[in-house]
C-alpha cells in the first residue's frame, strides 16, 4: 500500500505539479526546494528523474525509509516542522517550498507557519494545497474500506457517533480517530487567508477545486474548479490550491 502511494505521488508530480511549479515559478530547474511532508517521497523522485535537486522532510521514519529504499540518492530529513529548532537540520533561503495535503494535519499551525515562513527566502514561494475542514471529505474518511468512506460531512458529526458508526459498518479503527482528529485539526479556506495575511504572504495563484487535480491520478476524474464564495466554498471545496510568495 505504502508503495502504491510512492507511485501515486510521482505520477501526479509528473502530469501535474512539476509542469505547474515550472509554470508560475520561472527558473525553477535552479531552485532551492524543500517539500514538507515528503511522505513516501514520490514528488522527490520525480524531481529527482528530471535533475531538479531537492530535500524532503517528513515525520513519520517508516515513510523516510521506504523513500530512501525506493532511491537511496533521496535527501530527506526526519523531523517535525513545528520544531522550533528545524532550521539548524534544513537550513533556511529555500526558493520554493511545498506542502500538500500537510497544514491541515498540524494541531500548531501557528508553529509551523513561522517555520516555513523563516525556511523561505524573500520573495521565494510556496505551493500549498489542502482539503478544507468543513468540505465533505475534510477528515480524509474516503481511505476508509465501510460504506462510510462514502458518506460527506462524516467528520463533522460529535465523536461518539463517529466511533459508534465505524464500529458498527466495520471501519479500520484509525479512520474513525484520523476523521476526528482531522475535523479538530482542519484549516477552513478563511483562516488560511488570515494566516497567508499575519505572515506576508501575496497570493500569485488560488484555485478551488470540486474535482481536485489529484484525483484525475486517482481516479481518472479531470479537476473542476468551483468560484470563489464566501461561506459556500468551505462545504463544496474538495480542495484549496495556492501558490504564495514571500513579501519582504
Amino acid at each position: 500500500m505504502a508503495e502504491k502511494h510512492f507511485i501515486e505521488q510521482r505520477e501526479h508530480a509528473e502530469k501535474y505539479l512539476i509542469p505547474y511549479l515550472r509554470d508560475h515559478c520561472p527558473g525553477i530547474g535552479e531552485f532551492r526546494l524543500l517539500e514538507v511532508g515528503c511522505a513516501e517521497g514520490g514528488f522527490l523522485d520525480a524531481l529527482f528523474r528530471q535533475g531538479i535537486q531537492a530535500v524532503g522532510l517528513e515525520l513519520a521514519p517508516g515513510r523516510v525509509n521506504l523513500a530512501k529504499s525506493i532511491n537511496p540518492k533521496l535527501a530527506i530529513v526526519t523531523g517535525d516542522i513545528t520544531d522550533p529548532h528545524i532550521g539548524k537540520s534544513l537550513g533556511t533561503g529555500y526558493n520554493l517550498i511545498v506542502m500538500r495535503d500537510v497544514i491541515e494535519h498540524i494541531p500548531d499551525k501557528t508553529a509551523a507557519w513561522t517555520n516555513v515562513v523563516r525556511l523561505l527566502k524573500t520573495g521565494g514561494f510556496l505551493y500549498i494545497s489542502f482539503p478544507p475542514r468543513f468540505s465533505p471529505f475534510g477528515g480524509h474518511h474516503q481511505n476508509g474500506r465501510s460504506l462510510l468512506r462514502l458518506v460527506p460531512y462524516f467528520h463533522m458529526l460529535p465523536d461518539a457517533a463517529v466511533h459508534f458508526l465505524g464500529k458498527r459498518f466495520g471501519e479500520f479503527p484509525h479512520i474513525a480517530d484520523n476523521a476526528i482528529a482531522n475535523f479538530r485539526n482542519g484549516l477552513s479556506i478563511y483562516d488560511f487567508e488570515k494566516y497567508c495575511a499575519v505572515f506576508r504572504l501575496r497570493f500569485v495563484k488560488k484555485d478551488l477545486f470540486i474535482s481536485r487535480p489529484v484525483y484525475q491520478t486517482r481516479f481518472g476524474l479531470k479537476p473542476r474548479r468551483m468560484a470563489d464564495v464566501p461561506l459556500l466554498r468551505e462545504f463544496l471545496t474538495f480542495g484549496c490550491e495556492c501558490l504564495l510568495q514571500k513579501l519582504p
